[in-house]
């Protein structure tokens, strides 16, 4: 057995229901966010913009922010339903460690940004190693 099949063994049998809460919440945020962000590209486009991290075309740029809207939206409802939530909190991770680091750019007092990011990517990388749980769609699909 190779490591990726061993985590994956354990995070199944090991899955409190407890955590099956925090999970439909932390994919009903990010679908949230995803929503605004959609709503609002042009300020999550300026947010790049203004860091300077990348140097890209303002076309280039923009689909940036739609992937990150985008994601942000199927991947939230991937968790919240708890359909390969493994996948969809992986995809996620990178897009919050970039939402971090910006964050950590900001020089906010008290930047509760950073605490909230801070968090989300606690809970993707639990997520990513104990996956859905016994009150997801994909546990009522493997038992059919």
């Amino acid at each position: 057995m190779n490591l990726v099949h061993k985590i994956e063994t354990w995070g199944d049998t090991h899955h409190p229901v407890v955590l099956d809460p925090f999970r439909i919440v932390l994919g009903m945020f990010l679908l949230f966010k995803g929503a605004t962000f959609m709503n609002n590209t042009a300020s999550l486009h300026s947010i790049i913009a203004d860091q300077n991290v990348i140097n890209l075309s303002n076309g280039a740029l923009m689909g940036v922010v739609y992937f990150i809207a985008f994601a942000h939206m199927v991947g939230g409802m991937m968790i919240t339903f708890g359909v390969l939530t493994r996948i969809a909190s992986l995809i996620q991770i990178p897009i919050i460690i970039g939402a971090i680091m910006m964050s950590n750019a900001i020089e906010l007092p008290g930047n509760t940004d950073l605490w909230l990011s801070i968090v989300v990517l606690a809970m993707l990388i639990v997520f990513s190693i104990v996956g859905s749980g016994k009150l997801s769609i994909q546990r009522i699909l493997e038992n059919q």
